[in-house]
């Protein structure tokens, strides 16, 4: 991974994933991009994977862009090419978490502004501590979020609240972080608590976990999302992991499911 900005730990199926630039922050440049792109596909390769849990290492999340890197010229990010399905190079580092095929959860501390909130959004649930700093911040730089926020707030968050935000770019409390959708709930340890949230992920059946991320992300009409319901529920049914969570259940047990 380039420069080590980003680092994972893998156990029991839990992926421990950190961005690793705390001098900065953990802010985004040129290397930060490429190490969480390079995170999101070392974790889609990797066998045995049932959850993920994303923060920050040291006082912040994610500050966002590295302004003073990209003032430089240090940006040589292509925002035109698809090479991520929907997505470009920079979109990725938070649309990878949403296409991701296991549940991600994000301990979101101390900052996330611009596309440090987006990368927290791209995670299926968000845990922030209290006194957290939130912000779509990019208008204060005068451009607008293009790192998937508005595909991943849009249904969330309000449109009007959005709008607001984004136009003025203020910042906003934990508090009314959780209040707009932009967060999952507030916890003194964030991390503590997401790691907890994982590993009880990780004791389900792990191929009707990847299913329900699979349908929650689904967009599109009623019918063509009724029909992926069934079309997923008659794969599961009768299968050794789904018996083995029913035999589990009747016998209180642990389940053992393999993948």
């Amino acid at each position: 991974m380039s420069e080590t900005r980003v680092s994972i730990a893998i156990e029991g199926g839990i992926a421990d994933v950190r961005l690793a630039r705390p001098d900065k922050m953990n802010a985004l440049d040129p290397a930060m991009f490429d190490g969480i792109i390079d995170a999101i596909a070392t974790l889609e390769a990797s066998s045995g994977l049932r959850a993920v849990v994303l923060s920050g290492e040291g006082r912040a999340f994610c500050a966002g862009l590295d302004m003073a890197n990209m003032a430089t010229g240090g940006s040589g990010l292509d925002i035109i090419t698809r090479s991520w399905g929907p997505a470009n190079q920079v979109q990725q580092v938070a649309w990878g978490w949403r296409a991701l095929k296991v549940p991600v959860i994000a301990a979101v501390h101390g900052i996330a502004f611009g596309g440090g909130l987006q990368i927290a959004s791209g995670a299926d649930i968000r845990i922030v501590a209290p006194g957290t700093r939130l912000s779509a911040m990019e208008m204060k730089w005068g451009i607008v979020p293009d790192m998937a926020g508005y595909a991943l707030w849009r249904g969330r968050v309000r449109d009007d609240v959005l709008r607001e935000l984004i136009y003025t770019a203020r910042e906003f409390s934990a508090e009314e972080g959780v209040g707009f959708g932009f967060m999952t709930r507030i916890a003194e340890d964030p991390r503590a608590e997401a790691m907890a949230l994982a590993k009880a992920i990780a004791g389900r059946n792990p191929e009707a976990v990847r299913a329900a991320k699979r349908l929650a992300n689904l967009e599109g009409d009623a019918a063509a999302i009724l029909m992926a319901e069934s079309v997923e529920q008659k794969a599961l049914l009768r299968t050794p992991n789904q018996i083995e969570a029913v035999m589990a259940n009747m016998q209180k047990r642990p389940p053992v499911f393999t993948d």
